[in-house]
């Protein structure tokens, strides 16, 4: 689901994780404890200021998840939902939409509150909002440290780590400028 926004960006930044890479990118133990979670790793000859203006400025608007906080309120009003097939209405129902079929459309029968904004979104709601097209996510890359091919060290974005490259940071997105 969100490969398609690396996808996107992959064009003008080359991803890639390769022990070619790993070795050129000098002590790749520190790198190594810093890979968990969601998180890549972006070679690139580019300035870091290039690196940083260019994620800084990328997000996009995505379908928000179970367990995401509803950015604002979502109400339906009842009435025929023909962007849906028949055979979908069963599964509407199941999602807690009040539907029927009338005349073989698929009808929201009354007034329907998917959620309220703050609402932690549950697995249903998060579906629901998605067939109907509301997107309350937002899809960003943070860049947390660079490899200063120079200097030889990690460093963590904004801050100079001491020559221990402190080890005590759980995700990165590391980024060469070598």
């Amino acid at each position: 689901h969100r490969g398609k926004y690396l996808k996107k960006f992959s064009r003008q930044w080359k991803f890639g994780f390769t022990p070619r890479k790993m070795k050129s990118a000098g002590n790749g133990k520190f790198v190594s404890k810093k890979l968990r979670g969601q998180v890549g790793l972006l070679f690139t000859n580019r300035t870091k200021e290039e690196v940083n203006e260019w994620f800084t400025k990328y997000t996009e608007m995505d379908y928000a998840r179970a367990g995401n906080k509803a950015t604002f309120t979502v109400s339906l009003e009842p009435g025929p939902l023909e962007q849906f097939p028949h055979s979908m209405e069963p599964q509407l129902r199941q999602l807690g939409l009040p539907t029927a079929l009338q005349r073989g459309v698929v009808t929201l029968l009354s007034d329907h509150e998917v959620c309220k904004e703050g609402d932690v979104l549950t697995p249903e709601q998060a579906r629901v909002l998605k067939l109907f097209g509301y997107e309350m996510a937002e899809f960003k890359v943070t860049i947390k440290y660079m490899w200063d091919a120079q200097s030889g060290r990690l460093q963590q974005m904004g801050d100079e780590l001491p020559e221990s490259a402190s080890e005590s940071e759980e995700e990165s997105e590391e980024e060469d400028d070598g």
